[in-house]
């Protein structure tokens, strides 16, 4: 068995916990606030935003940066 790369499969877990709308941040907030931290609820317009960031930042660290794990 050969070993995987491990890098992108926990950059990708630990950007998707950290960007879940309303558990760290929620950009935008509610009520016309830019950002609410650690409000526990979530609206669409947070969800797409937060999205993207998730999207943003996993191409950042896994194509420009190139993170890799591997186990073995």
């Amino acid at each position: 068995m050969g070993s995987g790369d491990w890098g992108p499969v926990l950059t990708a877990l630990v950007l998707f916990v950290l960007l879940t709308p309303g558990l760290v941040c929620q950009i935008p907030g509610s009520n016309g606030r830019v950002a609410e931290f650690h409000s526990m609820r979530t609206s669409v317009a947070s969800i797409f935003v937060h999205a993207l960031l998730f999207f943003a930042f996993c191409a950042i660290f896994m194509v420009a940066v190139g993170v890799h794990l591997y186990a073995g």
